[in-house]
This record gives C-alpha cells, sequence and structure tokens, in this order.
C-alpha cells in the first residue's frame, strides 16, 4: 500500500514537470510562464492543502523565479528626498515635527525634502531612529 500512494505522489510531482519543466529561467516569457504555472498551485491551495510533492515543485519554482528576478529585474529605489516625504506622510507628522523631534532645523527639512540640499550621516542617523528604518532606505543607488 505504501508503495502506490509513494507512486501516487511521483506521478503528481512528474505531471506538474511535464506541465511545466523545472529548468533554469533565461527570458521575461520564460519567466511569464513560470508565475503562471506557480499562480495555477496558489490557486489550488485555496481548495485544499498541497501535498508533499506540490510543495516541493513549488518550493524549486519559486527558486527558479527568483533567481532570474534577482539577476535581470532592477527595482528602482527611491530617491531619498521621496522616501522621507513618504515616511513623514506614513507616520502622520508634519515636517515641524519632524524637525523638532529630531533636532534637526525646519528649514533643513524643508531643503532636504526640496532635493536642494543631500542627507548627511546626521541626518540618516537621525531620520533611522525616528522613522524605525534601516539607514539603506535614504542611500541613492
Amino acid at each position: 500500500m505504501k508503495t502506490k500512494s509513494r507512486n501516487k505522489g511521483k506521478d503528481r510531482y512528474l505531471e506538474l514537470v511535464q506541465q511545466h519543466p523545472l529548468r533554469p529561467i533565461r527570458s521575461d516569457a520564460e519567466l511569464d510562464e513560470a508565475i503562471a504555472a506557480l499562480d495555477v498551485l496558489l490557486d489550488l491551495v485555496d481548495e485544499r492543502p498541497w501535498n508533499k510533492d506540490e510543495k516541493d515543485y513549488v518550493d524549486v519554482l519559486g527558486d527558479l523565479i527568483e533567481r532570474y528576478e534577482t539577476e535581470h529585474i532592477k527595482i528602482d529605489t527611491p530617491a531619498p528626498e521621496v522616501m522621507l516625504q513618504h515616511l513623514i506622510e506614513a507616520k502622520g507628522v508634519t515636517q515641524a515635527q519632524v524637525a523638532k523631534d529630531c533636532r534637526i532645523a525646519e528649514s533643513t527639512i524643508s531643503e532636504l525634502l526640496a532635493g536642494t540640499r543631500k542627507l548627511n550621516r546626521n541626518h540618516i542617523a537621525k531620520f533611522s531612529a525616528y522613522f524605525h528604518v534601516g539607514p539603506g532606505v535614504f542611500f541613492d543607488d
């Protein structure tokens, strides 16, 4: 009985591999196909839990997708002043409040937001602590 169950699982894994082979992704078109295959399995998990072979397949396919995206898709990071503006809005504070709490002149905050002044190490350290974010969010690529 155990052997039959084991073969059934292997049949499911092989079925998935036949539908979408697990090979390195080399183009955006192949990436789209891989994501579509993954989406089918993600939709399936809403109906029932994945079996072990489906989980294994998803793990490997996800790794292939991640590898391609890491190597080929660049995500632009926002400019430091854009990030600062976003953090101020997300926290629901005013420039004046940030200036007071961080002990940075309000005029300096305005210049930083306008992009007429660059953030220095002191600003980054204070903003990182104030907004509870890593200092890397304020670095330009």
